[in-house]
């Protein structure tokens, strides 16, 4: 199969998220889970911990995260769109090049790393096939419809929390009642609890431990991580596949429509952003306002900063394209897979038991040096590689499985 036409400003803003999802993912390469919403399970925070957290969680939280299912949307389209253009069913190739995508995610996560997306884009763009005939304005309410849901979900779920907290203090509270809640809590917040104690043996130990707990975790934690962002994912992807349809993505905008267009975003995001994460830290990162923030009460604004980066990112596309820079974020944007899926095979090698051990012991403060050199790394090979082959190694597996045979990989000549 011959490989289509890349569209450079779509792959500088892939080269842009793969590097800024790093910076999130580190957290929860390295420390237990729980301390990828709250610093305090990692140990009392330093200042220099509290300034890393405060600045993921205002500008990359869930940001990066979004503007992957922006592209992943839109890549839909251009997929349906090429297919139907050779007389194939593009709609039939979507489901197929989904098939394959859930089973690279399974093994991602079985092999590699709990935090796996790739099943969820899978099984929500199986849903968003109904919606790719819409037109832009009605792509973006449902959007918000889908936006809307999730929201009221995660709120629903931090509002029975609460609950459960004025329950467990009422002095008719029974034992049970007051140690279960006590226990979900110190997983939340407190470095020595048995469950977070239990994780840290469990990832510095050998790859046999670690499967047998992802395995004993199914199906909830499936279920569970499906449910809480499922509905986020959809959404992104409607406004992906709307903003490509309106030439927003495709860099058909001006520069100083990009310009506004961010500087209204950030505007609407980050104050209020600010102020949640100021409510954290004073609260003394007590669990339940961490946990409320990262989950719930923040998404209302990483959908604005969401498309503020978008806009960012493809106004300095405008403006500085013979930057060198820009042909490196591209090349690495056209490898996203593989430069996701190498990324956590470098850092699980670097912090799991069956690598370098160094889970747990690694302070918040210094996970962005591993983020740089993860960020070199894939600015180094990709532009190289890329000069030469049409397609990254798991690209090329990926678009094998979907054909049934293997694609050409090398460039002609």
């Amino acid at each position: 199969m011959t490989p289509f036409a890349r569209n450079p400003a779509m792959d500088v803003l892939r080269g842009c998220a793969v590097l800024g999802i790093l910076w999130m993912n580190i957290t929860a390469f390295a420390l237990p889970q729980n301390a990828y919403f709250n610093p305090a399970v990692a140990g009392p925070p330093s200042a220099a911990d509290i300034a890393a957290w405060a600045i993921s969680l205002i500008l990359v939280d869930g940001k990066m995260r979004g503007l992957f299912a922006l592209l992943f949307g839109a890549s839909m389209l251009l997929l349906i769109d090429r297919e139907e253009m050779a007389g194939r069913d593009g709609r039939r190739a979507q489901i197929i090049r989904a098939g394959w995508l859930f089973v690279l995610g399974c093994a991602h996560f079985f092999l590699l790393w709990w935090g796996d997306i790739l099943r969820v884009y899978a099984l929500v763009s199986l849903l968003a096939l109904l919606f790719v005939g819409l037109e832009p304005f009605a792509l973006v309410k449902r959007a918000l419809l889908f936006f809307l849901l999730q929201f009221l979900l995660v709120a629903s779920f931090i509002a029975s929390l609460y609950a459960w907290s004025h329950a467990a203090a009422a002095p008719d509270a029974g034992a049970s009642l007051r140690d279960g809640y006590a226990a979900f809590m110190a997983a939340l917040a407190n470095p020595a609890s048995p469950g977070t104690l239990a994780e840290i043996a469990t990832y510095r130990g050998g790859f046999a431990g670690i499967l047998q707990h992802k395995l004993a975790g199914l199906p909830g934690d499936w279920l569970w991580g499906f449910l809480f962002t499922a509905f986020e994912t959809m959404g992104f992807m409607l406004l992906g596949m709307a903003m490509l349809k309106g030439g927003f993505l495709t860099g058909r905008w001006d520069a100083e429509q990009y310009r506004r267009t961010a500087r209204h975003c950030f505007l609407i995001g980050l104050p209020p952003m600010a102020a949640l994460t100021l409510w954290v830290a004073w609260s003394g990162f007590a669990p339940l306002p961490a946990y409320g923030v990262a989950l719930a009460w923040s998404l209302p604004f990483r959908i604005p900063l969401t498309v503020g980066w978008a806009a960012l990112i493809l106004w300095l596309l405008a403006r500085h394209r013979s930057h060198w820079l820009v042909d490196r974020l591209a090349a690495a944007g056209r490898l996203t897979l593989s430069n996701y899926l190498a990324t956590s095979l470098v850092m699980t090698a670097l912090f799991y038991g069956w690598g370098l051990g160094l889970f747990a012991r690694v302070p918040p403060a210094a996970l962005p040096l591993f983020v740089l050199g993860g960020w070199t790394l894939m600015l180094a090979w990709s532009k190289p590689y890329a000069a030469r082959f049409a397609l990254g190694p798991a690209e090329w597996l990926w678009r094998s499985l979907i054909r049934g045979q293997p694609q050409k990989i090398r460039k002609s000549d």
